[in-house]
């Protein structure tokens, strides 16, 4: 049964939780209410009354001026007490601009939010032509992007099951590259090869490879990636990109386990 369903309040529970991810996502300049409403499928009334009860409680702010909303100060406060469990950017920052100085692409440090991924770090690469896909605070469903490609391909068997019954949405959104039996053989390949490639199936041009980082129990939690032209990921290279960008995650990993043992 869904639980949105069984329980009491949960439903107003799961769009206020939706509101905050957005605001979130939207940074200090912030996202109307217009926006946030079509963003996460509510009616606008809706939206305006639950942002004004996350605002009484001081989880998200409003700039009047602008008529945008922007995070709380109570989130920040949250987010800070949460940091010591979950924040591994602290131990990352080196490893991810280690890789962008080994490859000269913009690498980046990605964590895995239920069924979403949220990019925590982005190192430039000295290389001068770029993408611009992904950014701190971006968010993309798992399987989408190359860093949730590599998540989602080292999860159990029975959570991919739930994972792609819980998002028939995806190949409408994404594209048909993400039906489920072409995604499926994507996670195959990923995990035989130990890492992920997105050859240009969020933007034309743009490729991307993801390699998962564990915790210390062994559960793909975050993932570090690469990101740049699609020159640039070619055959010829391609091998020696996912050579280092393995090294680079299997350091993060052990030092993950080294922090939290």
């Amino acid at each position: 049964m869904d639980s949105a369903r069984s329980v009491p309040g949960a439903q107003a529970i799961a769009r206020a939780a939706s509101l905050l991810r957005l605001v979130s996502a939207g940074g200090a300049t912030g996202l109307t209410v217009s926006e946030l409403a079509r963003r996460s499928e509510l009616t606008r009334p809706t939206t305006h009354r639950l942002l004004t009860a996350l605002r009484h409680e001081g989880l998200v702010d409003q700039d009047e001026a602008r008529g945008t909303w922007m995070p709380g100060p109570e989130l920040y406060l949250m987010g800070a007490a949460a940091a010591s469990r979950y924040d591994i950017t602290s131990l990352a920052r080196d490893i991810v601009r280690s890789l962008a100085v080994r490859t000269e692409e913009s690498a980046f440090l990605s964590v895995r939010r239920g069924d979403e991924t949220v990019c925590l770090l982005r190192e430039e690469g000295s290389f001068p032509i770029r993408s611009f896909v992904l950014s701190e605070g971006v968010r993309f469903p798992l399987g989408v992007a190359s860093a949730g490609l590599a998540i989602l391909s080292f999860l159990p068997d029975h959570d991919v099951d739930a994972y792609f019954e819980r998002h028939p949405e995806l190949p409408e959104r994404w594209g048909t590259a993400h039906a489920p039996g072409r995604l499926r053989g994507r996670l195959r390949e990923t995990h035989e090869r130990g890492y992920a490639v997105n050859p240009g199936l969020i933007v034309e041009g743009s490729f991307g490879v993801g390699a998962a980082v564990f915790t210390r129990e062994g559960h793909p939690q975050w993932a570090l990636s690469l990101t740049g032209v699609e020159f640039r990921f070619g055959p010829d290279r391609l091998p020696e990109l996912g050579r280092i960008l393995l090294a680079h995650a299997h350091q993060l990993t052990t030092r993950v386990s080294a922090a939290r043992g």
